[in-house]
């Protein structure tokens, strides 16, 4: 399920990233800016793309001064071309550059994330009967998650769990401190009662697999299995369960692991080590 970016993720955000760039005032453009200077200004696109992170966008100037209007010219999920305008800005002018940075620094990260995502996804494509879908993980930036998300789906990528409240997945660590994945399983069914929820396992070898179809489990998902291993998986599984793969797939190989049989693919670099989008503003 998307998840659904609230006003309040921008807004903290936003808050904390202008705390810490701002302060107590930018001392540059505070000598050199008169209170009647008013600006201009664009927003441009210096690499190919898909644009995720207007709404951050609009929220820094909101934050630094009402009166800056900001009007975009592409909304998030929409592909963007080199040196095209993304957004206009107007209105006095201190404010448009004192938010210069830390508005580029949201688009830049957020559409980078689009960006790798949509060619994730474009990866896919090669088959009519691939249903394959990419997901997200939550190797996140702190503090960023709902807006990071949100930038993965606007990719035309998938949301896996938001944290740890709001779905079931027993790792290895919860496997150790059971004593057995088989244990583990039982202790989430007794904890959850009569509550209904969807038991992700997270799987290192082929026993694990056998044990996770034997105890039920709604998702599999097999962590770092090499292709050959990923095949005999899904052999056994035979649809008995969501099949997931994670673990270090490059971009190459993940359309050889949809046509294995492979439900989703969660992908950590998605959101921990993708490259900004190139993008800068001047005035005009």
């Amino acid at each position: 399920m998307p998840v659904r970016l609230s006003l309040k993720n921008i807004t903290v955000a936003v808050k904390t990233a202008l705390d810490e760039d701002v302060g107590s005032g930018d001392i540059t453009t505070r000598c050199i800016a008169r209170p009647a200077d008013r600006a201009a200004g664009v927003i441009r696109a210096q690499a190919p793309g898909v644009i995720a992170g207007v709404l951050a966008v609009k929220e820094v100037f909101r934050q630094l001064d009402v009166r800056v209007k900001v009007r975009a010219m592409k909304t998030d999920g929409m592909p963007v071309r080199r040196g095209e305008v993304l957004i206009r800005i107007t209105g006095p002018a201190a404010p448009i550059i004192i938010g210069e940075r830390t508005a580029l620094n949201f688009l830049g990260m957020l559409s980078g994330i689009a960006t790798i995502t949509a060619q994730y996804v474009k990866a896919l494509r090669g088959t009519k009967t691939c249903k394959t879908r990419i997901f997200d993980t939550r190797k996140t930036p702190p503090g960023l998650r709902g807006l990071v998300k949100h930038a993965v789906a606007a990719g035309g990528g998938c949301n896996h769990r938001m944290g740890l409240y709001d779905a079931v997945l027993i790792k290895d660590n919860h496997i150790a401190l059971a004593g057995s994945l088989a244990e583990a399983i039982r202790r989430v069914r007794k904890g959850l009662g009569s509550r209904k929820r969807c038991i992700e396992v997270e799987a290192e070898d082929m026993d694990q697999v056998g044990t996770a179809l034997e105890s039920g489990a709604d998702i599999i998902l097999l962590d770092n299995f090499p292709p050959a291993r990923i095949r005999e998986a899904v052999k056994l599984i035979q649809g008995q369960a969501v099949v997931e793969v994670s673990g270090g797939l490059e971009l190459k190989a993940i359309k050889a692991a949809a046509l294995k049989g492979v439900d989703r693919v969660s992908i950590g670099a998605l959101t921990h080590s993708t490259p900004w989008l190139a993008m800068h503003m001047e005035l005009e």
